[in-house]
């Protein structure tokens, strides 16, 4: 058994390390040599990149780490050594591409495209997919999805809202230097749009949940780990096999994308022969998810304590 986890927990680590290289070389491979920017911590700090001429990747490691640093303060250890190393590890291959213009998408290399637009398009897929395997095998790139969880944590805004916005925000930075254009943030929003298209079909989209109905003798054993280890809700149902006519107890749960991966171990380990449920779920108000969007903002907000 442990010699299995071990191997997982390698394989994880490799597949993440692959994962970061295609997201760095989204940036370092395609837009940034083009003069590209987009939305996500990436964009700001390509155009900072542009502004000062110092390299993204290190005001991307910066800034992440600052975030992270804040994000402990604020809120706890929550993010885990994936996400940390899934930064470092983006950051040394951006750097590593980088010093390689024969994996540039410029005149005379292999990569080139005559077609301009086509960069941001094919960016945004590679981003996708690389952070899509990230966000699948457990870990996060940092940057806006630190903010927006900080954001969301201690004030009733959508985690989508925040995206949203901090995205069109930075594409827009680039109106701000003098040698961009709006064509220029016409690029960086045609990026951001192909990332969330081809993330949806990755992983359900990093924004998205799930509702799992599990069936498991240990059911017990799993919903304790579900409220004191991962910070979550859980409905125990009561039910009955129609086959042998005995009762059962089913759990209905709600998690988010970044969980699930984390949870679906997590049951495994205690009961490889649970049977389990999973259901995407588009939109879920509540504790721990979005605000019930109701156009009036509420004095007090109730607690959840059923399925969250």
């Amino acid at each position: 058994m442990i010699h299995n986890k071990v191997l997982r927990v390698l394989w994880e680590y490799v597949v993440l390390t692959l994962a970061c290289f295609i997201f760095a070389a989204a940036w370092e491979a395609f837009m940034i040599p083009n003069g590209m920017s987009a939305g996500g911590m990436m964009g700001l700090c390509t155009v900072i990149q542009y502004a000062t001429g110092l390299p993204a990747q290190y005001t991307y490691i910066a800034i992440n780490a600052l975030l992270i640093i804040v994000a402990v303060m604020a809120m706890g250890i929550g993010f885990g050594f994936k996400t940390i190393w899934c930064i470092i590890v983006s950051s040394v291959v951006m750097d590593l591409v980088a010093r390689v213009p024969a994996l540039h998408a410029i005149p005379g290399e292999f990569f080139f495209m005559e077609e301009r637009l086509l960069i941001p398009v094919v960016a945004g897929v590679f981003e996708a997919v690389g952070l899509g395997l990230v966000l699948r095998y457990g870990g996060s790139t940092g940057g806006t999805d630190i903010i927006a969880v900080m954001i969301n944590k201690y004030w009733p805004i959508s985690l989508s809202t925040v995206f949203l916005v901090s995205d069109v925000v930075i594409c827009g930075l680039l109106l701000l230097l003098p040698e961009k254009n709006f064509s220029d943030m016409c690029y960086g929003l045609t990026e951001v749009v192909i990332f969330s298209m081809v993330i949806e079909l990755v992983v359900g989209g990093k924004r998205s949940s799930y509702q799992l109905l599990v069936f498991s003798e240990h059911y017990d054993r799993i919903a304790d780990h579900i409220i004191h280890k991962m910070d979550r809700g859980v409905t125990v149902l009561k039910a009955q096999g129609w086959y042998t006519k005995s009762d059962k107890n089913v759990l209905l749960i709600l998690i988010n994308q970044a969980q699930m991966s984390e949870l679906s171990k997590v049951i495994k380990d205690i009961d490889p022969r649970a049977f389990m449920s999973i259901s995407p779920t588009r939109s879920v108000y509540g504790e721990g998810f979005e605000e019930i969007k109701t156009g009036v903002r509420l004095k007090k907000k109730k607690t959840n304590h059923d399925a969250s």
